[in-house]
């Protein structure tokens, strides 16, 4: 969570258009890996994980990343720096945490709103920029633009 918060503070000012959107990519899609582990946890598992272990593991992640994002963040940029990340992904952290089911360990606030408005930005005017949504393969190409590779836009 921390590397995609540090290049989602990117995109909110404008800087590296094409990194940031091959981020929202890989955000979206790491999102969809979460959201169906959480479901089958939830409702297909039998023998659930029990809550001590799912803290645990959480919270033993949260340390390695904490310390990750201190060495990555050694000094304060405008609006994003150590202690701001850190509580951050301690957000991040309880987010999953009741997702799964269990009691929040740090009660915080996201102190990003760039990354509150991450999830509410779906539909994509393309005028303005290129869609990240997903598309159903085949729809808007035709058999011959399926056969070739491009390089093109911000890469």
């Amino acid at each position: 969570s921390g590397a995609f918060c540090s290049i989602f503070w990117l995109k909110k000012r404008g800087l590296m258009p094409g990194l940031t959107f091959s981020n929202e990519l890989i955000s979206r899609d790491e999102g969809v890996h979460c959201d169906f582990a959480v479901h089958l946890h939830n409702r297909h598992l039998v023998h659930k994980v029990p809550k001590e272990r799912i803290r645990e593991i959480l919270v033993n992640a949260l340390d390695i990343e904490r310390e990750f994002i201190t060495e990555s963040l050694p000094v304060n940029l405008i609006g994003m720096n150590s202690v701001l990340m850190t509580q951050y992904l301690e957000f991040v952290t309880d987010r999953l945490l009741v997702e799964l089911q269990c009691e929040k360990v740090y009660n915080v606030t996201n102190p990003f709103d760039f990354m509150d408005m991450i999830s509410l930005q779906g539909k994509t005017n393309f005028f303005e920029k290129r869609v990240s949504e997903y598309q159903k393969a085949g729809v808007l190409h035709k058999d011959a633009d399926t056969q070739k590779i491009s390089f093109d836009a911000d890469f």
